[in-house]
């Protein structure tokens, strides 16, 4: 999910090309999910696989600025772990919008990075929606939203839910996006995330699922269902709905998870579940007061985490940067 942006602008001189051109700037924020659930429903022909997933967008966010220039993709980043290359999904997206519509000129992109990699929160997916739309505007839309999903869809698969603002269903590999009722369920409620100091590559949490067959026999389907619960009803009915395939292969790998998830759950939470493909995990508290107790019960058990933060559900989506 990406806000609105802000823009500024000036003229300068290009040194390499020895001409005066003119400089947008424009800031962006982008902010994390969790997945209410995610269910693994086969393979697909093309090697993905074939997923559900009730994704929720949540108020923690890293800030993005945006400067055009003369050529060149740049990027940096205030953590020097950040890959700056075009590993980075947000320098992937700068290239594929330059290709697609045409753009000679270049962006420097400085990344203010809060939410943690490889943590199953989807912050690097969520750059690269910002990427794509803030380039669109600066660029005056030469690309029509069908076009900018279509490439948000090829650079991953939870690319194409940040490019709306919505609670949703993905289905397919995440390119299909359904936006969902608001799931009433979680007003008022309090979300604790919880990441240890390790993350978990989602490539290699799909490739554990071959050790767990049963992980994927879930019929199709629970992602509407659990919708239309929390939309509906109260979250004590609809606690046993949440769902995670990858849950079996990480929590296989990295037992402090499920251990971190039973604790939420035996200590006020009303539901738990690893986000993504780990390594977070989230908890569903009843007011921020338990999820305050719940956080430190859990450092105390499983000592700090580098992760500990709760936020207010549906949360605050503010249309401007700071």
């Amino acid at each position: 999910m990406t806000t609105e942006p802000q823009f500024s602008s000036f003229t300068g001189v290009d040194p390499a090309v020895g001409a005066f051109f003119y400089v947008v700037k424009l800031s962006r924020k982008s902010y994390c999910k969790i997945n209410l659930l995610l269910n693994v429903v086969g393979q697909r022909a093309d090697g993905f696989h074939e997923l559900e997933m009730l994704m929720l967008p949540v108020p923690i966010f890293d800030r993005l600025d945006f400067e055009l220039l003369g050529h060149g993709i740049e990027l940096t980043c205030n953590q020097p772990g950040i890959p700056s290359d075009s590993s980075n999904l947000a320098c992937q997206a700068a290239e594929s919008f330059a290709a697609k519509a045409g753009v000679t000129g270049g962006v420097r992109i400085h990344l203010e990075k809060s939410i943690p990699a490889e943590g199953g929160l989807g912050g690097g997916s969520s750059n690269a929606a910002a990427t794509l739309l803030a380039l669109n505007e600066l660029h005056d839309q030469p690309l029509g939203q069908a076009m900018l999903h279509e490439l948000a869809a090829e650079l991953g698969s939870d690319v194409p839910f940040f490019m709306q603002s919505q609670s949703a269903v993905a289905k397919g590999r995440g390119e299909i996006i359904e936006p969902v009722a608001p799931l009433e369920a979680l007003d008022g409620k309090s979300l604790l995330l919880v990441r240890p100091g390790f993350g978990v590559p989602t490539p290699w949490a799909y490739q554990g699922l071959a050790k767990f067959p049963g992980s994927k026999t879930r019929p199709i389907g629970q992602a509407d269902e659990l919708a239309k619960r929390l939309a509906n009803g109260s979250l004590a009915e609809t606690g046993d709905a949440f769902y995670n395939s990858l849950e079996a292969p990480v929590f296989d790998k990295f037992p402090l998870l499920k251990l971190i998830k039973q604790h939420a759950l035996a200590n006020g939470a009303e539901a738990a579940l690893m986000c993504g493909s780990g390594s977070t995990v989230f908890a569903i508290c009843p007011d921020a007061a338990t999820a305050q107790s719940l956080g430190e019960a859990i450092e105390a058990e499983f000592g700090k985490q580098s992760l500990a933060q709760t936020v207010s559900l549906p949360g605050d989506f503010p249309n401007t940067v700071a």
